[in-house]
């Protein structure tokens, strides 16, 4: 004798979902996604660039002179602009995932539209999108105020051993902020890459059910 078994159907409405009539279109932040991707990308290359073109110089000094006020304001300039370049990466990364969190919460808008479905189902803002831009917003923090820290610290440098003990100090410190700042950026992505998971499972359910209206 064979049992069968029944499995209830995942529905759109099983989601936290907003009901409309029209298509919703993007939000605040994924409009300023689709803006600010690129250009934060290109921001990145001048970034690296910068830090890259610092490294060059520093080194030569070093191998010329040794470690002298030149060197450490050169190593904190550096490494100002390598981690606007890292700042800049990653929010080129986090506006792209908002950028495409954007396309399909207009697309799937218009797709239901087109179809005719007597409503409009959307995905409300999950959880995980939340933790993704508040995560976004504290990691970018921690990285651009050690940035702005690393500038003013250069111009405090002085020809003394007391200065540069001082700098190589303030340096430590600064290293280990940026740090924890590119693990909550990390962090933050992963979210964001759980709600593109989350929106793709509710965009499949959601199409299944359009041909019933």
């Amino acid at each position: 004798m064979t049992t069968k078994t029944h499995q209830t159907e995942t529905q759109s409405t099983d989601f936290k979902i907003d009901i409309s009539d029209h298509g919703p279109g993007r939000n605040k932040p994924q409009r300023v996604g689709r803006k600010l991707v690129l250009p934060m990308f290109v921001m990145a290359l001048m970034g690296f660039a910068g830090g890259l073109i610092v490294a060059i110089i520093r080194a030569a000094e070093l191998s010329d002179n040794g470690v002298s006020d030149t060197t450490e304001v050169l190593k904190h300039v550096g490494a100002g602009f390598m981690f606007i370049g890292f700042a800049a990466v990653f929010a080129a990364i986090s506006f792209a995932i908002a950028r495409i969190l954007g396309e399909f919460r207009a697309g799937g808008g218009e797709v239901q539209d087109t179809i005719g479905t007597k409503t409009v189902n959307t995905l409300k803002m999950p959880a995980s999108a939340r933790v993704f831009l508040v995560g976004m917003m504290m990691a970018m923090m921690l990285i651009l105020v050690p940035v702005i820290l690393h500038f003013v610290f250069a111009a405090d440098v002085s020809d003394t051993l007391a200065s540069l003990e001082q700098s190589e100090e303030r340096f430590i410190v600064l290293e280990g902020i940026r740090r924890i700042g590119v693990a909550v950026y990390l962090v933050s992505i992963a979210f964001g890459l759980a709600t593109i998971i989350k929106v793709l499972r509710f965009e499949s359910i959601r199409i299944r059910e359009l041909p019933a209206g």
